[in-house]
């Protein structure tokens, strides 16, 4: 089976000297059935042989193998200069030049971060479970960076009118913070709308790191382009890959 090239979404953001990145979306793969395209995800039930050729495929784009991690909806960060793929971790960091952290994501929030001079990058795999228990705030503070030094990209999630949620949900993030409430617009009783953008633009800036773009998708609104769980259930997964040179 032929497929098409990759297509690719290059984030729009001020990028500091040497930072690359790149944001799968499902074209360009040989995978078929409910995981059609580009499905980078080992874990969902997708044939083996068509994963491992959807990721050769990517590999021909990027420096080195990424660290392919085993997300599980937590707040544990991966050193990948010392970690191997397959380890349980929801983000990694990593100041070694070509070293390509990668988070696979159907509707989480990934978060891409980088130093300012060019010398570090971090990642996040960030569902809601993992951004109220302060993912972010950890892979941050593992990667030993002043907050405000750093540029974050929020890449393709769902958007905050298709992640319809309950009260538990909103619990978790007004808990800590009274001001996640803004993130959040009622649907019916004991239901809202969640903005996974807001609620990570707001912890960002609370730790003080305030030059965050990106948020503009909707993955579970675009099925040509993105895989989504929440559309879907039985679905691929999208990569977000970040690396800096020498």
């Amino acid at each position: 089976m032929t497929a098409d090239p990759i297509a690719f979404i290059e984030p729009d953001w001020p990028a500091p000297p040497g930072v690359r990145a790149l944001i799968t979306t499902r074209i360009g793969g040989v995978s078929r059935g409910p995981y059609a395209g580009l499905n980078l995800g080992d874990h969902v039930g997708d044939d083996p042989t068509a994963v491992a050729r959807n990721r050769a495929r990517l590999a021909a784009h990027l420096p080195g193998s990424p660290l392919w991690l085993r997300q599980v909806h937590g707040t544990a960060v991966a050193d990948a200069s010392h970690e191997r793929a397959g380890c349980e971790a929801d983000a990694s960091f990593t100041r070694e030049p070509g070293q390509v952290l990668a988070a696979l994501t159907a509707d989480c929030l990934p978060v891409l971060l980088a130093e300012e001079t060019g010398s570090a990058v971090a990642i996040a795999h960030a569902g809601w479970r993992g951004l109220a228990a302060g993912v972010i705030e950890r892979v941050i503070a593992a990667l030993g960076t002043e907050p405000r030094h750093l540029v974050a990209y929020l890449g393709p999630a769902i958007g905050p009118r298709a992640f319809e949620v309950g009260s538990d949900v909103r619990d978790a993030f007004l808990t800590d913070d009274s001001d996640a409430a803004s993130a959040f617009v009622p649907t019916s009783p004991g239901k809202w709308f969640a903005d996974l953008y807001a609620l990570a633009r707001q912890r960002l800036q609370r730790i003080g790191t305030t030059r965050v773009y990106g948020g503009a998708f909707c993955t579970a609104s675009d099925p040509a382009r993105f895989f989504s769980h929440r559309r879907d259930r039985v679905t691929g997964r999208m990569a977000s890959l970040l690396w800096f040179e020498s």
